[in-house]
């Protein structure tokens, strides 16, 4: 009895957190607070455990952050990440509805037990990133900068992957005459796509427009549902076994 009360106060005070709290017992989650259910869209660990593999199989791979490749065979993650400076302990993860964000992780041992805590670093990242790389926004239409996608593609690619999504783009032309017509035009584009959709400023009078999706079907549905008049369409959807680089210089013919 004593020890579900304990259990139950422990449950309130991680349940409190903003930050993912997963509680480990030898490498298997055994507690998670609410933010975490909320984060992969579960209801219970046991959900959580029947829905997902191993638990580094939800950090995105990328050079950027660190990863299960970079865990040594033998070795366990925590390990891992504990050797890591502060500063380079951060790992990218996917929301339920595909969206990536960057936590920085801080775990401790007690006894058999390890307490991983995830602290959204998302837009902190992101602003550090925008002001370290000026290239980020395009500054006369306010889409992303070509250089800046290119950049960050296998990011992407990765996302996909991890996933199981394949990569489609729109290549829209417009038809302004005056650069100042542009910002009107991303405003415009913005208001109807999703938040993990990018939209690229991809040469003088076109934008790209990148995003995830199950399949060819849907793929198409966001072609009819960012549909403008001014503007010319045109659906690359990437085909099977392509890579990121194959793929865009498709979209560059």
């Amino acid at each position: 009895m004593r020890e579900e009360i304990g259990l139950a106060i422990i449950q309130s005070i991680i349940d409190s957190q903003k930050d993912l709290i997963v509680v480990f017992q030898e490498s298997t989650p055994v507690l998670i607070n609410k933010a975490f259910k909320k984060f992969f869209a579960v209801s219970s660990l046991d959900d959580y455990k029947e829905e997902f593999g191993p638990f580094v199989n939800n950090f995105v791979p990328h050079p950027s952050y660190f990863h299960g490749e970079k865990v040594a065979k033998g070795s366990s993650w925590v390990d891992a990440i504990s050797e890591l400076p502060e500063m380079d302990r951060i790992v990218s993860m996917m929301t339920a509805t595909y969206e990536p964000h960057a936590f920085l992780v801080k775990v401790q041992n007690i006894e058999e037990y390890v307490i991983a805590v995830f602290e959204d670093i998302t837009q902190t990242l992101i602003k550090r990133i925008m002001i370290e790389n000026n290239a980020s926004i395009d500054k006369q239409s306010g889409a992303y900068a070509k250089n800046y996608f290119l950049q960050i593609a296998q990011s992407y690619q990765d996302a996909a992957t991890f996933n199981k999504k394949i990569i489609s783009a729109i290549l829209i032309k417009s038809e302004a005459k005056e650069a100042s017509e542009l910002p009107e035009l991303v405003k415009h584009f913005k208001s109807i796509i999703r938040q993990d959709d990018m939209l690229i400023r991809w040469g003088e009078d076109s934008f790209l427009l990148i995003y995830l999706v199950d399949n060819l079907t849907n793929a198409q549905k966001m072609m009819d549902k960012v549909y403008t008049k001014g503007c010319f369409f045109t659906l690359i959807t990437q085909k099977e076994k392509e890579s990121i680089k194959e793929f865009i210089k498709r979209i560059e013919i």
